[in-house]
């Protein structure tokens, strides 16, 4: 199924009022919105992290003992299909989300803890523009996901005792 362009950003308090920001889209797209989709929806749209579906699912049981795994990923596969979810695969053998409209940003993976980082880095864009330039491309899109181990902190030199 064709992804359906998004609809405008909306503002936190617009989305207060109308429900979240993935209810919203879905409402737009038409989807039906049953009580379980609706809350999926929300705690997607409140996550600052990448959940995987196990995770969504661990949330929602705290909100509704009913929730099933089944329902859960039925709904993130019904996001994804309509472009309202994305999936990334930072390793680690699962699947995580994030919301397709989230502005363009990049991925920094902390590979020990799982911990994702997002930033944007201006240097970065402006070398994907010119080597797609280069190589005699117009840039379209990309995306970068760096994989790292954080540094131990420095050893501080020992002083000597007089």
């Amino acid at each position: 199924m064709p992804k359906t362009p998004l609809a405008a950003p909306q503002s936190k308090a617009a989305e207060s009022v109308t429900g979240s920001r993935i209810e919203t889209l879905c409402v737009a797209q038409g989807l039906k919105m049953t009580g379980q989709r609706r809350l999926i929806a929300q705690i997607l749209s409140e996550a600052e992290d990448h959940p995987d579906v196990e995770e969504l699912h661990r949330r929602a049981l705290q909100r509704d003992r009913r929730i099933s795994i089944a329902t859960v990923y039925r709904t993130v596969r019904l996001l994804e299909e309509r472009g309202i979810l994305e999936r990334r695969d930072f390793g680690g053998g699962r699947a995580r989300y994030d919301l397709a409209d989230r502005g363009h940003h990049h991925h920094l993976i902390d590979v020990e803890t799982g911990h994702v980082i997002e930033f944007g880095d201006e240097a970065h864009e402006a070398l994907a523009q010119a080597i797609a330039e280069r190589l005699g491309y117009d840039l379209v899109g990309h995306k970068l996901e760096l994989f790292g181990r954080r540094r131990a902190p420095a050893a501080k030199p020992k002083r000597r005792s007089s």
